[in-house]
């Protein structure tokens, strides 16, 4: 692995319109992976409309990746169904914090770019990456793939090694 770019702390915040798995609703959960890097929330039950805001944290280097998460229905008795999935690239927080090294920016709240749904992104809606107190933040929608409806609310963080500061 190269260079070492900071933390990254990935907030999964909520989902909304998640899609039914069980016999009226679903116990979904969240599994997030970053390179050969795993984390999961807890499980909501009963709720196609949870509220996480569960706090992941990740190592980030280079190369780059792409953030990819997996949404899943808790089954007692039989195999986790899936209910969605969906992928955010990394290289506009990064290019962000870079421009926020550039600039020196560390104090108050400073809009360092905006990013567009494409190919590259499940973003359900436009982004914008700041620096806020220091840190570069970029709250996302991302929406689900495969699945008939669904999206999840992220906050994504990256918080840079001492001495990149």
């Amino acid at each position: 692995m190269g260079e070492d770019l900071g933390v990254l702390k990935v907030v999964v915040v909520q989902g909304k319109k998640l899609v039914i798995r069980d016999f009226k609703s679903s116990d979904p959960y969240v599994v997030v992976k970053l390179g050969d890097q795993t984390a999961k929330t807890k499980v909501i039950n009963s709720c196609l409309n949870p509220v996480w805001n569960e706090e992941l944290t990740f190592s980030l280097k280079e190369p780059v990746g792409v953030l990819s998460l997996e949404v899943f229905d808790k089954d007692r008795f039989k195999a986790d169904d899936k209910m969605g999935h969906a992928r955010l690239s990394l290289q506009p927080v990064v290019s962000a914090s870079r421009l926020k090294q550039i600039l020196r920016v560390s104090s108050g709240e400073t809009t360092l770019r905006k990013v567009v749904p494409d190919t590259e992104n499940c973003l359900a809606r436009e982004s914008t990456i700041s620096c806020v107190n220091g840190e570069v933040v970029q709250n996302v929608w991302l929406r689900l793939c495969s699945v008939e409806s669904g999206e999840i609310e992220l906050k994504i963080m990256l918080i840079n090694p001492p001495g990149k500061a």
